[in-house]
């Protein structure tokens, strides 16, 4: 289980403290599917890059299975089974996609190619290519969702999955929520995606305002309160 403990998380803006978490405790349970959603700047991002310890809460703590894990590094929770995906992934000058999935521990080729056929990608035009930027926005976030799949993290952090998907059902991208192994926690404003999560929790100027299912929630397309 994750648990955050009293979050806050400030910066330094012309000299003047500007707040962008305040004071904010959840729960996620093992193996369950939790949506955040909010208007831009509501601190989404933030949150789930502290959990990832890409950057440090300003005070708080961060707990999984009980341990306090809010000084470990970023490879230090990838080993714990962390795995986050960007909102614009990350590109790799140099290496295949074959040797991506290698990393992440995949079995052989024919395992990793079944994980790009899921994300509705041709596994033979894919399997050889440079992770680069040769490759479009939409295509590089589907490998990303692909190497997801192939890692079994036990936490998996996804920052707006669906962005530049557009044109590959989206029915395929809710399929890989509803079967992904461990826990997920989503930045989204997609109600479909909403719709699968065992709880939605809205965030706002930096709080966390509402939780619950959707119609608990009851947000608009955009993260308001409806």
């Amino acid at each position: 289980m994750l648990e955050l403990k009293n979050i806050n998380y400030s910066i330094l803006e012309n000299g003047v403290e500007k707040k962008i978490l305040h004071d904010i405790s959840l729960k996620f349970d093992d193996n369950k599917v939790y949506v955040i959603t909010g208007q831009n700047g509501s601190g989404k991002s933030t949150l789930l890059k502290i959990i990832m310890g890409i950057i440090a809460p300003t005070s708080g703590e961060v707990i999984f299975d009980g341990q306090n894990i809010s000084k470990l590094s970023i490879h230090e929770r990838a080993k714990l089974g962390f795995s986050y995906a960007f909102q614009q992934p990350v590109k790799f000058k140099g290496i295949t996609v074959k040797k991506l999935f290698e990393i992440v521990g995949s079995s052989g080729i024919k395992e990793s190619c079944e994980y790009l056929s899921k994300v509705g990608l041709c596994a033979r035009e894919y399997i050889d290519r440079l992770y680069d930027d040769k490759l479009s926005g939409g295509e590089s976030k589907r490998i990303e969702l692909a190497l997801c799949l192939a890692r079994r993290a036990s936490l998996n952090l996804f920052d707006e999955p669906e962005a530049g998907i557009d044109l590959w059902s989206f029915d395929s991208l809710i399929d890989i929520f509803k079967n992904i192994s461990g826990t997920s926690i989503i930045i989204s404003h997609q109600e479909k995606i909403m719709e699968i999560a065992h709880e939605v929790i809205l965030l706002d100027s930096g709080k966390v305002v509402k939780r619950g299912t959707l119609d608990d929630v009851k947000v608009g397309k955009c993260g308001r309160l409806a």
